[in-house]
């Protein structure tokens, strides 16, 4: 996991591959230096330190809008995992609950997300409700299908074991399944929470007042002169999305212990 990340030899693989984006970066926007007029290759890839110069000179105003941006797709993404947790635990009471409700959930991922956010955002006539909106739309869908997976995952032995000992079903639930369940959520979690961030800033894309899709359109109405801006903002909805996804995989190694990957191996420490 991600915690590895802490130990001397991981700090030097992520130093190499932190060096070799950079360096990468920098001979292609060289190159396109060589060929293109400074004005296009700017547009086209700044060089990184412009776009790092950029992204501390507007520090306060990346904050503040992406502030804006997180705040809604992280009250989107609970409220979006809140709700396919309890549909998985819905569909998983009978087997002709989850036939009867598993067309409608496969069918509500069919409209994809750059056509469905104007749709809601017109309907709704609100950024922050748009955002969270569109945040829990595709959040539910990787939640349900996950923790379902984690649901049915447990072994029927066990749960007849338990019927035998007349355990309630809400023992069984508590002791056995939900724990089975948690893997499988923490996965959709994870899937989703970057997701949410992108579809918050796809709406905001549709003429939101406030976000970091306001400032991504702001920068290319100007082309060249606000290039690296354009690029820290990418670069700062890169960073949201993946701190989101190492804070859930936090979560996880401490809530679900007992999986195999996160058990020391060998004499390795804990």
């Amino acid at each position: 996991m991600f915690l590895r990340l802490f130990k001397p030899g991981y700090r030097a693989w992520v130093m190499i591959w932190i060096i070799s984006i950079f360096v990468l970066w920098e001979g292609l926007a060289w190159m396109l230096h060589l060929f293109m007029s400074p004005q296009q290759a700017t547009s086209r890839l700044p060089y990184l330190h412009i776009v790092m110069e950029s992204f501390f000179r507007h520090w306060s105003t990346l904050a503040e809008q992406g502030s804006v941006t997180f705040g809604n797709a992280a009250i989107g993404f609970a409220g979006g995992t809140l709700l396919g947790a309890s549909l998985a635990l819905l569909m998983s009471a009978a087997v002709w609950i989850e036939r009867t409700l598993s067309p409608y959930v496969v069918s509500s991922q069919m409209v994809p997300v750059i056509g469905l956010a104007p749709i809601v955002y017109g309907i709704i006539h609100n950024a922050e409700w748009a955002r969270i909106v569109m945040a829990a739309y595709v959040t539910f869908f990787p939640v349900i299908i996950h923790t379902l997976k984690g649901l049915k995952s447990v072994s029927p032995q066990h749960l007849e074991l338990m019927r035998a000992y007349g355990t309630s079903w809400r023992a069984r639930y508590v002791k056995c399944l939900l724990p089975s369940a948690l893997p499988g959520l923490f996965s959709g979690m994870k899937i989703a929470a970057p997701l949410a961030v992108t579809s918050s800033i796809v709406v905001e894309l549709m003429g939101a007042p406030d976000g970091l899709g306001v400032l991504m359109v702001s920068s290319l109405y100007y082309g060249s002169a606000q290039a690296g801006m354009f690029w820290a903002t990418i670069m700062l909805s890169m960073g949201i999305g993946l701190i989101s996804y190492l804070f859930i995989s936090l979560a996880e190694r401490w809530l679900t212990p007992w999986q195999p990957e996160f058990r020391p191996k060998g004499g390795e420490q804990p």
